[in-house]
């Protein structure tokens, strides 16, 4: 279906965007934060947990008849392609019936299917079951994005977007140590221990929802497809709420906008959207997704082999190493999240990446040396990881503003199932031979890959990112609805004049 098979349901003149972005941050803000972004914990337990599990998972009397390579390679597999496809399903979903509707759906998806996982018996269960996982996990990532950016005011949507995506390395770091208990068999039993990592998973999943359940429609979503006065109503409570916790009345918010109201925007209009109105922006989605992908790949695909083979740390204790990495991971977007509102996008994506691939060239260097150990290895992963945790976490950040309102959800599923896609699939077929062959110069050539990508990403960010930091998502992006000028914004973010009322 077409824009022109659309038809429209009204006009309306708003300031929601401009009232949503004047707010000071409050109370309300915070429990978006965690109602919202609490899932990339989950995802970090999730993903980390069977990766430090498949051992156990394998061994005689753990009551699942799965061998090693099946965890680590088909089961990881169908997760990564489960998170692929319910990304771009969801996401399609998720721009057409709205981001509530739809981040309510996926987190109860994840939990049916965890709990489930918890609860196998046999290979085609689990393999089954870690497919739906993902199918769950990856609609997540477009209908939270999506309503986190058009909920949180435009001068805290970088480092919030930031330090969001990057908690994910907190559920790892958990996921990490909660897996070195998991496995003493002096606590649990050996078919008793991997089956409680996941049902906390569960526990906590349904925290998540607990509070998920107050966070409210995105204002923006309801305006564009006909539901203006449930627009007008909310965003009128919450700024009653945020005057009497502030003590003070709001400014007058700045600038309106006309849109035509559409129940759905056409599958073709949306491709032609990211491709034809915004190539440039489209190539920085692609170049940031894949550069971080094999980055990360080329360190967290084969840490352990390499902590093993080379520096004969047993195999038990990696997880204590894999901690340490996480959170060094989850310092970069909470240290520098700010920056990327302060400094700005262009020079903030641009540093991280290529500061990151140039510190995993002297990482490569100095182990092809032999001038490193576990703890110095580890140190160096970890100084790499904060700048590329960073720049990783703004990759979602980028591509969750730079396109229209209405393909938000959809641009955000795309890019994200292509990182996914090279780094679950190119990046351990890539990586695998090279991390565990014992051979020092395998394990440089996947560090001097990994870092070389990471780089090229950042040398297209100083070219083409688009200085979106303290604006409006709709100035960034003009909406596809929005009434006279036709023509897309330019490609440097400025919008057409015409196109937004005064």
């Amino acid at each position: 279906m077409t824009r022109t098979d659309d038809a429209v349901i009204g006009t309306v003149t708003t300031k929601v965007p401009a009232r949503l972005d004047r707010l000071p941050w409050s109370r309300w803000h915070w429990m978006i934060v965690i109602g919202l972004g609490t899932v990339w914990i989950l995802d970090g337990l999730e993903v980390t947990i069977v990766g430090n599990m498949a051992g156990r998972l394998s061994e005689p009397g753990s009551g699942l008849p799965i061998t090693d390579a099946q965890v680590t390679g088909m089961a990881a597999a169908l997760y990564v392609a489960g998170a692929c496809s319910g990304a771009l399903f969801f996401g399609w979903l998720t721009d057409r019936f709205g981001r509530r509707k739809l981040f309510l759906i996926t987190l109860a998806v994840y939990l049916a299917a965890t709990a489930l996982t918890a609860l196998s018996t046999s290979v085609w269960w689990f393999f089954l079951f870690r497919f739906l996982t993902g199918f769950g996990i990856g609609g997540e990532y477009a209908a939270i994005n999506s309503a986190i950016d058009e909920l949180i005011p435009s001068k805290y949507r970088g480092r919030v977007d930031l330090i969001i995506n990057g908690s994910y390395w907190l559920g790892a770091m958990g996921g990490a140590l909660l897996s070195v208990v998991a496995l003493d068999t002096d606590i649990f039993p050996m078919d008793l221990g991997w089956r409680l990592s996941f049902a906390l998973g569960v526990v906590l999943g349904l925290v998540v929802l607990l509070v998920r359940r107050h966070v409210p429609e995105s204002p923006r979503w309801m305006f564009i497809h006909g539901r203006s006065e449930g627009a007008e109503e909310l965003v009128s409570s919450v700024e009653r709420q945020v005057e009497r916790e502030k003590g003070v009345p709001l400014p007058e918010p700045s600038r309106a906008i006309t849109i035509e109201q559409r129940r759905s925007i056409g599958f073709i209009e949306i491709a032609r959207t990211l491709f034809h109105a915004y190539p440039k922006r489209a190539v920085l989605g692609f170049a940031l997704f894949i550069g971080q992908a094999f980055l990360y790949n080329a360190i967290t695909f084969g840490f352990g082999s390499i902590l093993v083979k080379f520096f004969d740390v047993p195999t038990g204790s990696t997880g204590y190493y894999f901690a340490v990495i996480a959170f060094g991971n989850f310092l970069g977007p909470l240290l520098l999240g700010r920056l990327f509102d302060t400094v700005g996008r262009r020079p903030m994506i641009a540093g991280t990446y290529i500061v990151s691939g140039l510190l995993l060239f002297g990482t490569a260097w100095l182990f092809d040396r032999g001038s490193l150990d576990a703890t110095t290895m580890t140190l160096c992963w970890c100084v790499v990881l904060f700048f590329a945790s960073a720049g990783a976490s703004s990759a979602y950040l980028t591509v969750s503003e730079i396109f229209p309102m209405e393909t938000r959800a959809m641009a955000i599923a795309f890019f994200y199932a292509i990182g996914t896609a090279a780094g679950g699939i190119s990046g351990p077929l890539l990586f695998a031979e090279l991390t565990e062959s014992g051979v020092v110069g395998d394990a440089v050539l996947a560090f001097c890959v990994g870092a070389t990508l990471m780089v090229l990403a950042g040398l297209v960010a100083l070219f083409l990112a688009v200085a979106a930091e303290g604006r409006s998502l709709e100035d960034i992006a003009t909406p596809l609805s929005a009434t006279e000028a036709a023509e897309a914004a330019d490609e440097d973010g400025s919008p057409p004049a015409a196109r937004v009322g005064g």
